[in-house]
């Protein structure tokens, strides 16, 4: 992971087995923006390609699923709404493309019932409309409208009717209404590119290029007769043999050269045919409405059309200079018109008949849409009866589950969870907790402190993470230590504990009492602290054990041959003590727990009140710091006694030697080791959890 100070981009990788077999893909997220969503993630594998993130981790899956469990989504999956409760619940149980199919039921239902709706608008607004008409067409609109239901077939063979009887006037009007001629400005634009392609190809034809063109083309001609008639001949002169082999090679290199050099005229001619070409597309055919009859427009259009037959660029660059202004006013003079005309036969009649048309197709689009919210509601009343049926059957598994970790979370609690109830939709959905006080009925969240609320987060989480189904093999949890008491974090051990014989657990926490309580109850763990310096420098360091680490440090300084005597015969002696109280401490928290069947809190507060060296080794082998453990570590460790006795010295004057300094340390390990096995303490060599 980048870091703050760091000039390099942003990113976080995480390297993942995808199967048992498979070789692992590494996962980076790399931010090139300053928003959060300003990301994009890449798969890699072993060998420096790439993968497609979905060949990977199916999106699906993940969401269903989801290993992680931020701190954020901790509080606020207790803490939200019981909707947002109720969907995150659907969704772990598996509901959630159930939840998603009924949103959309539900929505469909709706949009039909907007449309059912609509006609009654329309409908008003058409009465209005034909209100004081005097037109025989209105008077029977109004009667068909005018019923307990309207007379749709009525509306429908009127407005059908009214189409036939004006003999098609109001087509055609509206046809020439948008008839439109030549655009006069790309007209001119296309001519001018002619008339400059024409000069340009005039140019050409009086240059040695062309005439290198025509020669080129005349060899060509020549080569191709001598290949089909096989003859060395030539045509023209008749002499034997002229066209012979010797004479091909040269004209072949003759017309590459002149090729070369006609190179400009062809370039030309291919201007000047594409410039006719665009002046060609812009003349248009004479269209429908003016094909069959005779007028002034439809001749001027047939004019028109005709320019798109003229080959020669001069010829028609005239023509359409000509026409193409004169067919245009013409066609603007004719939409004009036509448009007058539309406006006052639509003036009375026109305006109530598009109300009645807007009516018309909404009343029609009501009737099918009736029908479709039939069959969505069915559908939708059919899914909800499925979905309570496996809601009610995961359900059951999940309570189980989730009350299980309840129990090792809050053993010692008075609040009780009982079985979680899911109802209602997704959209109007809600959680029905069975929480109780002392055996008698409470709301949840009234009753339950923070750290029940987290310890009911987690006993929502976990179930659905650990499921059978999931392919995921590990958990991701962030800090859930905070807001919970020390029992609780014990109980938290425990469960993750659980977790841990078949998937992979891991767990960021500032919260020392997690340790703590791994290490009191004896659990297999990788401990890693991390730490971050100046400017943003990350260390990680693996947690080894204390023990081992104290008499280390004591070993490496009894190494050291230049430190004088007076010093060693103080410091060493107080290392080997601490390393010895550290054993004793562990020790101490295993005899307490097992023998006397304290807590971890109980436990700290005794070792918190213990002060000297013997005091430690009393409370580790006799569960009380104020006993007499000398028969015991004689028994454990012969000379164990007197060896306790010399480290409690202020100083040990016999250490003149780096040979005599080594040897206290190793009596001092073999005595803490004594004591470890003597209580059956094992030893953790850390795992992979």
């Amino acid at each position: 992971m980048a870091k703050l100070h760091d000039c390099t981009v942003p990113a976080v990788s995480v390297r993942l087995t995808l199967d048992d077999t498979g070789d692992p893909v590494t996962v980076r997220r790399t931010w090139y923006g300053l928003k959060v969503d300003e990301a994009r993630t890449t798969v890699e594998r072993a060998d420096g390609t790439e993968q497609k993130l979905e060949e990977s981790i199916d999106a699906s899956t993940l969401a269903l699923y989801r290993p992680f469990l931020p701190y954020s989504e901790l509080g606020s999956m207790v803490d939200g709404t019981l909707s947002a409760l109720h969907n995150t619940l659907a969704r772990f149980i598996g509901l959630g493309q159930l939840g998603d199919i009924d949103d959309r039921l539900a929505a469909r239902i709706k949009a039909c019932k907007d449309v059912e709706g609509r006609p009654r608008a329309l409908k008003t607004s058409a009465v209005e409309a034909l209100t004081g008409l005097d037109d025989q067409r209105a008077v029977e609109a109004a009667r068909a409208l005018g019923g307990r239901t309207a007379d749709v077939d009525a509306v429908r063979a009127l407005l059908d009717g009214d189409a036939v009887t004006d003999g098609g006037v109001d087509v055609r009007l509206r046809a020439l209404a948008t008839l439109t001629g030549p655009d006069e400005q790309e007209v001119a634009g296309a001519l001018e590119r002619l008339r400059e392609a024409v000069a340009a190809a005039e140019d050409a034809r009086h240059t040695d290029a062309e005439d290198a063109r025509r020669l080129a083309g005349l060899l060509e001609s020549a080569l191709e007769h001598r290949h089909r008639s096989q003859s060395a001949d030539c045509p023209v002169c008749g002499t034997a043999d002229r066209l012979d082999r010797s004479w091909a090679e040269n004209t072949r290199a003759e017309i590459e050269r002149l090729q070369s050099e006609a190179a400009g005229a062809e370039a030309a001619r291919r201007t000047l045919s594409a410039a006719r070409r665009a002046v060609h597309d812009l003349v248009q055919p004479v269209p429908d409405l003016l094909r069959s009859e005779e007028s002034a427009l439809a001749d001027l259009w047939r004019e028109w059309a005709l320019c798109r037959s003229l080959t020669d660029p001069a010829e028609l660059a005239k023509s359409v200079e000509r026409v193409a202004p004169t067919l245009g006013a013409a066609c603007r003079q004719v939409s004009e018109e036509a448009a007058r005309r539309l406006t006052d036969r639509n003036t009375a009649w026109r305006p109530a008949a598009v109300r009645l048309a807007e009516w018309l197709d909404a009343e029609e689009k009501a009737g099918e849409a009736k029908d479709q919210r039939a069959v969505t509601e069915k559908a939708r009343s059919w899914l909800r009866k499925l979905t309570d049926e496996l809601r009610d059957e995961r359900m059951a598994k999940f309570d189980k589950q989730s009350q299980d970790v309840w129990k090792k979370l809050c053993e010692s609690s008075s609040v009780a969870l009982g079985r979680i109830t899911l109802k209602g939709t997704a959209a109007r959905g809600s959680v029905k907790l069975g929480v109780s006080v002392d055996d008698q009925e409470a709301p949840a969240y009234s009753v339950m402190s923070q750290g029940e609320l987290h310890s009911l987060a987690l006993s929502l989480f976990i179930p659905r993470a650990t499921h059978d189904d999931s392919p995921f093999g590990f958990l991701v949890i962030d800090d859930p230590v905070q807001s919970m008491d020390t029992q609780k974090v014990e109980g938290l051990v425990a469960v993750l504990n659980d977790c841990a014989r078949h998937r992979q657990v891991v767990v960021f926490t500032h919260d020392t009492r997690l340790e703590q309580a791994i290490s009191h109850l004896g659990i297999e763990a990788t401990i890693l602290r991390i730490s971050r310096e100046s400017d943003s420098v990350v260390t990680v360091e693996k947690r080894s054990d204390p023990v081992k680490q104290a008499f280390g440090e004591a070993r490496a300084l009894s190494y050291d041959q230049h430190l004088p005597q007076h010093v060693a015969d103080r410091v060493i002696p107080a290392m080997c003590r601490n390393a010895l109280e550290i054993a004793c401490m562990e020790t101490a928290r295993r005899t307490l727990r097992d023998d006397h069947g304290l807590g971890l809190a109980e436990i700290e507060e005794r070792i918190a009140t213990v002060e000297r060296t013997k005091e430690y080794v009393a409370l580790a082998l006799l569960g009380d710091s104020s006993g007499e453990p000398q028969s015991v570590v004689e028994s454990l460790y012969a000379g164990g006694w007197t060896l306790i006795n010399e480290l409690n010295a202020d100083s040990h004057p016999g250490l003149p030697t780096t040979g005599d300094r080594k040897q206290l340390v190793t009596r001092t390990e073999r005595l803490a080791e004594a004591i470890r096995r003597g209580r059956g303490t094992v030893v953790s060599q850390g795992g992979a959890r």
